[in-house]
């Protein structure tokens, strides 16, 4: 599938306004002004080229806590994102209730997930089997991170979906590291996409640098899910160019020559570069996006600053459904 230059554009546009986002929250947790932050510097060209190959409105997503990109793409603001990071009223992912990046976003069809990892697979294929007994041409899309798929929900999910032929994109961004741990410490095969062979699935190992690369083979996994020929597994191979969260040290265990190593890979400056060549795009043309996406990011910050805090009393709503019956 070819994509053309607006296209093109907007992806780079969404890559970069999520990685000045995502820079920003690091200097805001520096200061104390936020208390937490998890990164997906690294991984931007995997999120969102996968959200560009799926249909917003129609789609679901079932994501993990790196996919700001992913977010942005499908209409996450800059201003909805700082609300979450300080935990102000008004933020949409969760009433102000769950810790920054635990993503949801209702009129976009995003789920929430929970802390412990990989339990957003069973959900996904659960929808997939809503989309399926309904007859629905839907996709779901779920994502997570390598070690992620050593945990036994994870192996439940995909079974479940490929058992089934259910129409769910299991996505898993594979940065190498979970948490501290290598990824050859936790997994004995070479690559993410091996382990599709015993789940009766079809597994890819891609490029995840490359966000045409990734909307390519995810527009073919939602093609085939859509046909009815069930789940598609797929590595996307990313880099984690920050440290797990704001509370971790790398230096513990990452050698530095692996992390500037990845940072010459940087998906952001590679994807700019592919479209500088092609002549998407023209230098200047790239700096007012880089100017627009630092007014963007400090009209966001100040939005959230001048926000009010929820009220205690805010705590009881909206975790029930109301009420509306008159009488």
């Amino acid at each position: 599938m070819t994509l053309n230059k607006g296209t093109l554009r907007e992806m780079y546009w969404t890559m970069l306004l999520a990685r000045r986002l995502d820079e920003r929250a690091w200097v805001l947790h520096r200061q104390g002004k936020i208390a937490f932050h998890i990164s997906g510097i690294g991984q931007e060209a995997a999120q969102v080229g996968a959200a560009f190959a799926l249909q917003q409105g129609r789609d679901w997503v079932v994501p993990y806590y790196r996919d700001l990109a992913l977010m942005i793409a499908f209409g996450f603001t800059a201003r909805e994102y700082m609300l979450s990071l300080y935990g102000k009223r008004g933020e949409t992912t969760s009433g102000a209730r769950q810790m920054p990046n635990h993503w949801s976003l209702r009129r976009a069809n995003i789920v929430s997930h929970s802390s412990p990892v990989a339990t957003q697979t069973p959900h996904a294929a659960g929808i997939g089997l809503g989309m399926k007994m309904r007859g629905d041409k839907s996709v779901v899309l779920t994502t997570i991170g390598e070690g992620s798929t050593s945990q036994g929900e994870w192996y439940e999910g995909v079974n479940w979906a490929a058992i089934h032929k259910l129409p769910v994109i299991f996505m898993v961004e594979n940065n190498i590291y979970a948490i501290s741990v290598h990824q050859d410490q936790q997994m004995a095969v070479a690559s993410v996409a091996d382990k599709a062979q015993g789940l009766g699935l079809p597994g890819q190992s891609v490029d995840g640098l490359d966000p045409v690369v990734i909307h390519t083979v995810v527009h073919e996994a939602a093609s085939r899910a859509r046909s009815g020929d069930g789940p598609t597994l797929i590595e996307a191979r990313v880099s984690r160019m920050t440290p797990h969260s704001s509370d971790d040290d790398d230096r513990s265990y990452r050698p530095r020559e692996e992390v500037e190593e990845m940072k010459a890979r940087d998906p952001l400056t590679l994807f700019a570069a592919q479209l500088l060549t092609k002549k998407v795009v023209t230098q200047a043309e790239l700096d007012q996006m880089n100017e627009r996406a630092t007014a963007e990011v400090n009209d966001a910050v100040v939005h959230a600053e001048e926000a009010p805090y929820p009220e205690v009393t805010d705590g009881h709503h909206p975790i029930f459904v109301e009420d509306i019956r008159s009488g």
